[in-house]
């Protein structure tokens, strides 16, 4: 556990915020801030990432992924005083900020309101922006929870306003804490409380019944490339399959890459492509480099109207798919499945991918997936062959051997 000395606040004293690193799963935020007494007053972890969508200076736009915490410091953050309630203040990144702000009413206290704040004159994360400065999103949320009561919210909530969407899941907070104590009580969002009711305990001998999906044909294949200022940064050609899960309802859609559209962007580090279509509201693929060597698929956000039209919304960033060396593509002909959640999985077909270092707008050197690679097969067939063979030899001796013995016990 690693420890922030934070300055004084008026009625605190000196507070005390611990980080703690290292747990499983890994989460953006996760803390215990605790008062001058060094007892607990407020406890979070807390999984997000943001999106950003700006105005360039030739009047198009560009989307920027925000999903590393790695470098979170917590200045600001106290546990509240007689005139202000608590507070979380998070800051990470080339300038990025998020606060989360608590009240107190009566029996309950409130998440009260969120906003997140990003600095355009970050030539790096935003190339080109049109607009500089600092611009922050505000968002009330006045969510009640009662006092001694953690609150809980494993499901996918997403805030969307001003060119920035911000995605929250696998929450775990409690604001005045009472004793030092955190609560085992939960209290759950509303998501959460509609799968907790409809989802019936099942014994484990007894299969969970499950509408299965129409078969679906192959999906065509479609062509996407996302350009900059320096030209083609990225290519992807690939079939598209979504399997998704709603109420134990499975349905399977595929991707028409006639009415799909594609946009993104380019860093050094990170790769953004994003599909969207007439009931795709986006589909994100955000590739990351790793050991300054390989890239990856690191990330995939989705939100869509599901078949009830209802919104279906899923967002991870701790995948592990497509890893090939930098300068080269990723390819993978057979069908592949990217495991996004439970709920959620993407079957791809004729994939070839690349992020990075593209030049002239071509493919480089493909690695292939090891469904792919055919080479093994080649020693398998040969020695299966060879001991069928010898199985059937070794038959055919016995059965002579025991003709023979039998022949002479006659005589």
């Amino acid at each position: 556990m690693v420890c922030f000395r934070l300055s004084p606040v008026p009625g605190s004293g000196l507070l005390l915020l611990c980080l703690v690193l290292g747990a499983v799963p890994s989460y953006a935020l996760e803390l215990n801030l605790t008062d001058s007494g060094k007892a607990t007053c407020l406890y979070a972890k807390w999984q997000m990432n943001f999106t950003v969508r700006y105005e360039t200076t030739n009047n198009s736009y560009k989307t920027v992924p925000i999903s590393d915490f790695g470098n979170a410091t917590y200045n600001g953050s106290f546990c509240g005083d007689d005139h202000s309630g608590p507070q979380i203040v998070m800051q990470f990144g080339s300038g990025f900020s998020w606060t989360v702000n608590f009240a107190k009413e009566s029996s309950n206290y409130l998440i009260d309101s969120i906003s997140f704040s990003y600095n355009t004159n970050d030539s790096t994360t935003f190339p080109d922006a049109k607009n500089k400065g600092v611009l922050t999103v505000n968002e009330s949320v006045g969510f009640q929870v009662p006092l001694n009561d953690i609150f809980r919210c494993n499901s996918l909530s997403t805030l969307e306003k001003d060119n920035v969407v911000q995605h929250y899941w696998d929450v775990h907070v409690q604001a005045f804490v009472q004793n030092g104590t955190v609560s085992t009580k939960e209290f759950l969002c509303d998501q959460d409380k509609i799968l907790t009711t409809r989802v019936p305990v099942i014994p484990t001998t007894v299969p969970s019944p499950t509408t299965t999906p129409t078969p679906k044909e192959k999906p065509e294949t479609g062509s996407y490339s996302v350009t900059s200022s320096n030209g083609t940064c990225l290519l992807a050609t690939m079939g598209l399959q979504l399997n998704i899960t709603q109420d134990k309802v499975a349905s399977v859609i595929n991707i028409n890459p006639n009415t799909t559209n594609a946009t993104g962007n380019c860093h050094s580090k990170t790769a953004l492509l994003r599909l969207s279509g007439s009931n795709i509201k986006y589909l994100d693929f955000v590739f990351a480099v790793k050991n300054e060597n390989r890239f990856y698929l690191k990330e995939v956000n989705v939100s869509m109207h599901s078949v009830n039209g209802s919104v279906f919304s899923i967002a991870n960033n701790n995948l592990s798919y497509w890893d090939a060396p930098l300068g080269s593509s990723y390819m993978c002909n057979k069908e592949q499945t990217v495991s996004v959640s439970g709920a959620f999985q993407i079957n791809t077909f004729n994939l070839r991918v690349q992020p990075f270092s593209v030049m002239d707008g071509n493919y480089s050197t493909a690695q292939e997936c090891s469904l792919d690679d055919d080479t093994i097969l080649i020693p398998i067939i040969v020695g299966a062959g060879l001991s069928g063979l010898i199985i059937v030899i070794v038959i055919a001796y016995l059965i002579g051997r025991r003709k023979s013995y039998a022949g002479y016990q006659t005589l």
